[in-house]
């Protein structure tokens, strides 16, 4: 089986932009997400952190898209 992951940024030069507003949408929902290991948060936790940022992008692409 191939260890190569499918998990890559389509704009790698995002990355450092990416893990910033992870870190930011972390904080304003209150949780404590550290660089390293998180193993000890929940599905839970780190779902809402995914999920929170995507409604965030969606939300920028729309005004973009709107022209605001």
């Amino acid at each position: 089986m191939s260890s190569r992951s499918s998990n890559r940024a389509a704009v790698p030069e995002a990355k450092a932009a990416l893990d910033k507003f992870k870190y930011e949408v972390a904080s304003e929902l209150g949780v404590p997400l550290k660089e390293g290991y998180n193993g000890d948060l929940t599905s839970r936790q780190n779902g809402s952190v995914g999920g929170y940022m995507v409604k965030k992008m969606i939300e920028q692409q729309e005004r973009q898209m709107s022209g605001k």
